[in-house]
């Protein structure tokens, strides 16, 4: 390694320790996911890792394959791809589909991955009962305004006026086009593209033959055939107050983890006000810290994390109990958690 190579890794080192401890980034294998470098085990394997932001947080990327370069290769397309998706599904971006449909009112010619989002989103909505909606965008600017100029939160008349946008059911979708059936409805989609994107990333992976791999964005994590020796990667399970151990450490060989937090975006010091709302009330729920969903792949473990972070934890465990192939760790607080029936405690 050169000097000046060195010096670079020595600074993304650094970072990497100073955002890891900002975002509660997981960990693999007994350890804080390595930066940008690559290991040989021996002749047959290497291990590499690439990480970088994206997404609003710190993504790593750890693949094991016989072949360094393709891994490197792969690893960089992965990249590439989470890139691309983020462009179309950012609602902050004025040149994005969702960009488009809030200023609007309408989008047609919906990009098809736009659509597979809204389509799954719409389907959660409908699960839990309206626990999950993605149209409480203006619910969630409202706050973020108020906070921002009066240092306090909405007046009951500021939220009855905004709750009055927020409903699915007020959109005309058909997988082509969407449109909204009430003015300045918006949709944000925070709560769930995320973990299609890392899905996206995974599956661009492992369809370019690498059978280990792991992608950790922000503790939103998808685990791809486990490790070299077929042992599962070992997930740990962030702490919301960000200081002492994690609260519960999962194994996993193939499938995902989600987690939402009152610690992740919050409008006040106290956090009692939030970027996760109930779309019923325009309140942030005070009852959970955080809920960590396992399932099949990120994009539904990032949606129902959220429609469960929204429910009562003894309700929300019920929900979640009631689906195939889904756990749950609901932390009323630190010493006080809720499990799933089938969460590996």
């Amino acid at each position: 390694m050169s000097e000046r190579e060195h010096s670079r890794h020595t600074m993304d080192r650094r970072n990497f320790l100073k955002i890891s401890g900002i975002l509660g980034i997981g960990v693999a294998s007994g350890g804080l996911l390595p930066i940008s470098e690559s290991v040989a085990f021996n002749r047959k394997l290497y291990k590499v890792t690439d990480a970088k932001m994206g997404m609003g947080t710190f993504v790593a990327m750890t693949a094991l394959h016989p072949s360094k370069i393709q891994a490197e290769q792969v690893i960089g397309m992965a990249f590439e791809e989470m890139d691309r998706l983020t462009k179309l599904l950012d609602r902050y971006r004025s040149d994005s589909p969702i960009g488009a449909l809030n200023r609007e009112g309408m989008l047609l010619d919906m990009p098809p991955e736009v659509a597979e989002v809204v389509a799954r989103s719409l389907y959660f909505h409908e699960l839990s009962h309206g626990a999950f909606d993605i149209t409480v965008q203006p619910l969630v600017d409202l706050y973020k305004k108020d906070f921002a100029a009066n240092g306090r939160a909405p007046s009951e008349a500021e939220l009855d006026k905004v709750l009055d946008l927020v409903d699915s059911r007020a959109m005309s979708f058909d997988r082509k086009s969407i449109r909204f059936k009430k003015e300045s409805m918006g949709i944000t989609l925070d709560g769930i593209a995320k973990g299609y994107i890392i899905d996206k990333a995974a599956e661009m992976i492992r369809a370019a033959g690498i059978q280990h791999a792991l992608i950790n964005a922000g503790g939103d994590i998808r685990a791809v055939g486990g490790k070299k020796d077929g042992t599962p990667w070992k997930v740990g399970i962030q702490n919301p107050d960000k200081e002492g151990p994690y609260v519960d450490m999962v194994k996993m060989a193939n499938g995902a983890v989600a987690t939402s937090g009152n610690y992740e975006i919050y409008f006040d010091k106290e956090k009692l006000f939030h970027h996760i709302v109930n779309p019923k009330t325009g309140v942030s729920p005070r009852q959970t810290s955080s809920v960590s969903v396992m399932a099949s792949n990120v994009m539904d473990a990032d949606a129902l994390s959220t429609a469960a972070f929204v429910l009562e934890p003894e309700a929300a465990k019920r929900f979640i109990d009631g689906l195939p192939g889904t756990e749950c760790l609901i932390l009323r607080d630190e010493k006080n958690r809720v499990l799933s029936k089938g969460w590996p405690a």
